[in-house]
């Protein structure tokens, strides 16, 4: 059994800028600050990292259950700002999510920065979220390094399937994407759809890099033979 674990933002979709604009909004929502996270460098990180950044940058507390509510607003300006026809599904992925589904020795799953919350609005939106009811996400722990265990303690929890880690593969479009693999002995692909060039991404320890998904087949072929 094989553990298929996608990132969202930038491998699975591009979601127009929805979740930055919901991000920014809440802020000045709440603490009456516009443009709260310009430059702020977002791309892999949680979104649990991302707002204590905030917070930390305009030297507002983050107790008294804050976070929590921040993250109420985000999800209800993330519901106003996510617009399918302002962003779209990445190269490939509807035809790869559709096949690995039918194939009874992979597991599809989420490891991702997003809030389970925005994850799945996200999702929902492009008509993927149908594919994906387990995962990590960005609320579980601030740290994306630690998502990977969390991810296979859920699943032995929630449907009593145990998966090492060299049976795992995550997928995602930064370096940091391949940095919370490596250490449990995951197998990394790189995918050259978001912030960062296929150059770069050699450059990190991934196992395969992509131009995109777009190629099914090859895509499948890595799955099934690199991993054998």
């Amino acid at each position: 059994m094989k553990y298929i674990l996608f990132d969202i933002d930038g491998t699975l979709i591009d979601s127009g800028g929805a979740g930055v604009r919901a991000l920014n909004l809440a802020f000045e929502e709440m603490f009456s600050v516009s443009d709260a996270f310009k430059g702020i460098s977002m791309a892999g990180k949680t979104d649990l990292q991302i707002v204590m950044e905030g917070l930390g940058l305009h030297r507002i507390e983050s107790s008294n259950g804050i976070v929590h509510g921040f993250f109420d607003s985000y999800v209800a300006h993330l519901k106003d700002n996510i617009d399918p026809q302002k962003g779209h599904v990445k190269a490939g992925i509807r035809e790869a999510l559709h096949l690995l589904e039918e194939q009874q020795d992979f597991l599809l799953g989420l490891l991702t920065g997003n809030i389970k919350r925005g994850a799945m609005m996200k999702l929902g939106a492009y008509d993927l979220a149908r594919y994906f009811n387990i995962g990590a996400f960005g609320d579980d722990d601030a740290d994306r390094n630690k998502l990977l265990p969390i991810a296979l303690d859920k699943l032995r929890k929630g449907r009593s399937v145990s998966v090492d880690y060299k049976d795992c593969v995550v997928i995602g479009d930064t370096p940091r994407d391949v940095e919370c693999s490596k250490p449990y002995g995951a197998f990394a692909i790189a995918v050259a759809t978001g912030p960062y060039s296929y150059d770069l991404l050699s450059e990190t320890e991934a196992d395969i890099v992509f131009h995109d998904l777009s190629d099914t087949d090859d895509f499948l072929h890595v799955l099934n033979n690199h991993m054998a």
